[in-house]
């Protein structure tokens, strides 16, 4: 990492599929930030209580897991990783089985709080000890890093939304994959509005994709 006057940290927010990961990599790389994909952090925790049994109806229990998750997330823009316990899960927690209940536990608040936490203080670390950060996620920009730098709010159509996340989890874009993928993306939008406001912007946030214009711009980065 290149060292800047200042720190830099960029929220990037969206719903799912809409090119939030894409776009947040291909920033960290070009700023020479680290990138924090904190979905995928949801995601893991999924996997970590399918491998321990825990009910991901009981809430109270998968917080409790939440707070426990030996988590450890690999921040180098050209090569994310996730480790929990230290083990490699990054193609574990992409599988469609992942994909089908990760809902359940991004939408249990208690487990949005404990994350919430960590993902403040990881941004903290990566700005100490890399200059800045790229963060994308569900409510990075309102709740997790509302005094980010920029902040923008990437936004796409469903059948945009819909390919992409086929070729994201299934390797192509043919009708079979896009259409086993509908019901995840339709469920996690009726989810959404529940949890997060990520397809509002908020009054300085930049709207980005096949939006209308942003209301407002992002907080000026100077020259960095």
């Amino acid at each position: 990492m290149t060292a800047r006057a200042k720190p830099l940290v960029i929220a990037i927010d969206g719903p799912s599929g809409s090119g939030k990961s894409s776009l947040s990599r291909a920033v960290a790389q070009r700023l020479d930030l680290a990138y924090l994909d904190t979905g995928a952090m949801f995601r893991a925790l999924t996997w970590w209580c399918a491998q321990n049994g825990v009910n991901l109806e009981d809430q109270s229990a998968v917080t409790r897991a939440a707070r426990d998750l030996p988590l450890q997330m690999g921040t180098d823009p050209s090569s994310p990783s996730v480790r929990v316990g230290g083990v490699v899960i990054d193609e574990a927690i992409r599988t469609s089985e992942i994909s089908e209940s990760v809902s359940k536990v991004a939408t249990n608040l208690g487990v949005r709080a404990e994350l919430r936490d960590r993902q403040r203080a990881l941004i903290a670390e990566l700005v100490e000890s890399s200059g800045g950060v790229v963060a994308e996620g569900r409510d990075i920009t309102t709740v997790v890093a509302p005094d980010a730098d920029v902040r923008i709010l990437l936004m796409a159509n469903q059948k945009a939304r819909l390919a992409r996340r086929a070729k994201e989890i299934d390797g192509d874009t043919e009708h079979a994959a896009v259409k086993a993928n509908h019901a995840q993306i339709v469920s996690r939008d009726a989810d959404a509005p529940h949890v997060s406001g990520c397809s509002t912007a908020a009054p300085v946030v930049a709207l980005a994709g096949d939006a209308k214009p942003a209301r407002a711009q992002p907080r000026d980065a100077g020259g960095r």
